[in-house]
């Protein structure tokens, strides 16, 4: 006998859809999963043998094939347990699921038949409204999660018992050479004499066998009512919101002095700009950037739509309750975390560092004691704002578009202009480019702010203090520039110009081309680095309110690159 039901799962960050077959012949009973599994889902078969027993009904005692199609894609997880067992179950006879084959069925079952929830339930929620699926159940704890999809009726249940109506029972066929029917294959029924069972019909399977009775050894087919489990998701309003607690608690008024810095890091919230503080331990560098999510603008419907996917599929979304992720992401791995810790990886690869900071902030403090090996992969999504990932059956692409934002002391020792006559700094010159030597030239070619943090002075004296509201004021007044002036493209901020773009939007004038020409061949800098400050000069353009990029944006944007400027004076 013959049945099959939907279920998903992950690939990467998104969901694929998985049709679990099963066939029920005689023959020794055993079970077998092909079509690529993994351990997690051979295993589903001791877990659905346990749930199906103690639920009450039975586990057929015949050569069971559960086939997951498409058999070429590997698999993984836990979520196929539910599409198996309800599978099992309506092919035997024991249920009949109405409208089958337009429900996709996810979750995992515990030992007694409850439902545990499962990772990845949003992305593949997603994939299976536009592979047309109207509904989908699952358990309980992913219901929130599989409701943000607008389009998908959920239903949700906490135990395999809550799925049948017990008041309607009805008699189970008998198959041919069943081992638990306990009669021989010359008195039981011809399977071919039998209709198929149904699995995506309304009404029971009924069959009579010899004088009309039925066997009194199996349990009743029950018609399974789903309307009961329905969850009604609540209305979630996508509309802006304000900053996370964390940025409200911590703001900018709370940082003394460091005005300039606090420019630099309103320029790279307004145009999404890579940004570097350097200076000595204990002048504020973390505390500024741990600020900084607090003047980002919050993210849009289709940003916050991605986001959210990518922390479902890493298992990170704790809470589904509150809607889509509005906040920008604000990572900050430590600095032993490992290149696929960073960039994502696995049989199966899962999404990095750099794919969870996605649309956000990816904060890596205290930079050259990074491992060379871990900045060094940092280069190409910083370039192509994507991760690939090549494994020998398939490629997998994850979104990685963040703001890469850095702290590091000027040397090893951390004092060297410190101006601190009590901690003078006790490097060496060979120890100092020891030192610098662990962030490459490309990956420091790609920050486009790189900026000093000195000690603050005067503590005592009264001074303008800029807020992190005043911030986001400035931050926000760029941004709608940039969204309307892009709007027939598909970039949002100043960052991702290049090419012909680039070329249109941030154009030079005469005077300024020929001072950025000089510029570059006086500080020996890349192309890469000479449209970088172009961009930069369109962003603090933007803060200015100009139309067009003149001489003192482009004076500005060349200062950020303090590093390269220090290169100069040392040769």
């Amino acid at each position: 006998m013959y049945g099959k039901m939907h279920s998903a799962c992950l690939y990467g960050i998104e969901g694929v859809m998985i049709g679990v077959e099963i066939d029920l012949a005689n023959g020794l009973p055993q079970t077998n999963i092909i079509g690529l599994p993994d351990s997690a889902i051979r295993e589903a078969v001791e877990r659905v043998r346990a749930a199906v027993k103690n639920c009450g009904y039975r586990y057929p005692q015949q050569r069971i094939t559960i086939n997951l199609a498409p058999a070429d894609l590997r698999k993984e997880g836990s979520a196929f347990d539910l599409a198996i067992a309800l599978g099992i179950l309506t092919t035997s006879g024991q249920l009949v699921m109405p409208s089958a084959g337009e429900m996709l069925l996810i979750g995992e079952l515990a030992l007694d038949g409850s439902l545990r929830p499962v990772t990845g339930v949003l992305p593949i929620v997603e994939a299976a409204r536009r592979a047309g699926f109207r509904a989908v159940l699952l358990p309980r704890g992913n219901a929130a999660e599989a409701s943000l999809i607008s389009g998908m009726t959920v239903y949700a249940a906490d135990h395999l018992r809550e799925l049948p109506e017990p008041e309607q029972p009805y008699p189970v066929p008998v198959m041919q050479g069943s081992l638990v029917s306990g009669q021989d294959d010359k008195n039981s029924i011809n399977q071919a004499d039998l209709p198929p069972p149904s699995i995506s019909m309304g009404y029971p399977v009924t069959t009579s066998q010899g004088s009309g009775s039925t066997s009194g050894d199996l349990p009743p087919v029950l018609a399974l009512t789903l309307e009961h489990l329905k969850y009604v998701p609540p209305i979630f309003i996508n509309t802006a919101i304000t900053p996370n607690e964390l940025s409200m608690a911590d703001d900018y008024s709370d940082v003394i002095g460091q005005y300039h810095v606090k420019r630099a890091l309103t320029i790279a919230a307004a145009g999404m700009h890579n940004i570097l503080l350097i200076g000595p331990p204990g002048t504020g560098k973390t505390m500024l950037i741990k600020r900084l999510p607090g003047i980002l603008p919050p993210l849009s419907d289709s940003e916050a739509l991605e986001v959210t996917k990518i922390f479902s599929a890493a298992g990170k979304l704790k809470d589904a309750h509150s809607g889509l992720l509005r906040s920008r992401p604000f990572r900050s791995p430590h600095h032993t975390i490992s290149a696929a810790g960073l960039i994502g990886g696995g049989g199966i690869p899962k999404p990095g560092e750099v794919s969870l900071a996605h649309r956000g902030l990816l904060f890596l403090d205290e930079l050259p004691e990074f491992s060379r090996n871990v900045l060094e992969v940092l280069r190409q999504p910083l370039e192509d704002s994507v991760v690939t990932i090549s494994r020998a059956r398939a490629s997998f692409t994850f979104p990685a578009q963040f703001m890469l934002a850095c702290s590091m002391n000027p040397c090893h020792c951390g004092f060297l202009g410190s101006g601190n006559p009590q901690k003078r700094c006790t490097c060496s010159p060979a120890r100092l480019a020891q030192y610098r030597a662990k962030i490459s030239g490309p990956l420091l070619d790609r920050i486009d702010l790189q900026v000093d943090v000195p000690r603050p002075k005067d503590l005592d004296r009264q001074g303008p203090i800029l807020s992190s509201a005043e911030m986001r004021a400035h931050v926000a007044a760029a941004q709608s520039i940039q969204i309307q002036r892009y709007k027939n493209l598909s970039i949002s901020w100043n960052s991702e110009l290049s090419g012909a773009a680039l070329r249109h939007f941030a154009s030079l004038g005469a005077e300024e081309a020929d001072m950025l020409q000089h510029i570059l061949e006086t500080l020996g800098l890349s192309m890469r680095a000479h449209d970088r400050i172009i961009k930069l000069s369109r962003t603090i353009a933007d803060l200015d309110g100009a139309s067009d990029i003149t001489s003192a944006h482009i004076a500005e944007a060349v200062q950020y690159r303090n590093l390269d400027r220090q290169v100069l004076v040392e040769e």
